[in-house]
């Protein structure tokens, strides 16, 4: 099994089929996290339909390969702009997420994914099952914001 970077130890098995988000804990809610990095793309979203579209553009803090957060903890110092999804807030961004992400599912009342890795054990099936976007990004500091809409994509799931 691959290193997890998210803390999945002491979980209860399935807690997200009988708990509802807004009860659960932090240890919980950060699990839920697939670590695909499709949260980490900067998106464009239209003024007049706001409709989003993805980019393949990431966050400057979006390492490609392991498709995770290079400082998650204090990475507001670096982009003050980062949304920290929370119980309380997920309701005024669940439609920005991924169609993918566990976040917006359970938001949803849909079921995980098989690849999920709280269902398949290790943190590498969501790089496995082609839905993350490992080594499929541009970096922010070499793409001029006035190009971004060359770089839109469809969501890898």
């Amino acid at each position: 099994m691959t290193s997890d970077p998210i803390d999945r130890a002491g979980l209860a098995p399935r807690f997200w089929e009988r708990k509802p988000l807004r009860k659960m804990n932090q240890h919980e809610w950060e699990a839920l996290c697939d670590g695909c990095g499709k949260c980490c793309l900067n998106k464009l979203e239209d003024e007049d339909t706001g409709e989003v579209a993805l980019t393949c553009v990431a966050c400057r803090l979006l390492d490609d390969e392991t498709c995770r957060c290079t400082q998650y903890d204090i990475r507001h110092q670096f982009v003050p702009e980062c949304i920290v999804m929370t119980p309380d807030n997920i309701d005024d961004h669940a439609y920005w997420l991924p169609q993918t992400c566990a976040y917006r599912l359970l938001w949803q009342g849909k079921p995980l994914y098989d690849w999920h890795p709280l269902l398949s054990g290790t943190p590498a099936s969501v790089h496995q099952a082609g839905v993350s976007v490992q080594g499929r990004t541009v970096s922010e500091f070499e793409t001029p914001m006035e190009e971004w809409e060359d770089y839109i994509i469809e969501e890898p799931n």
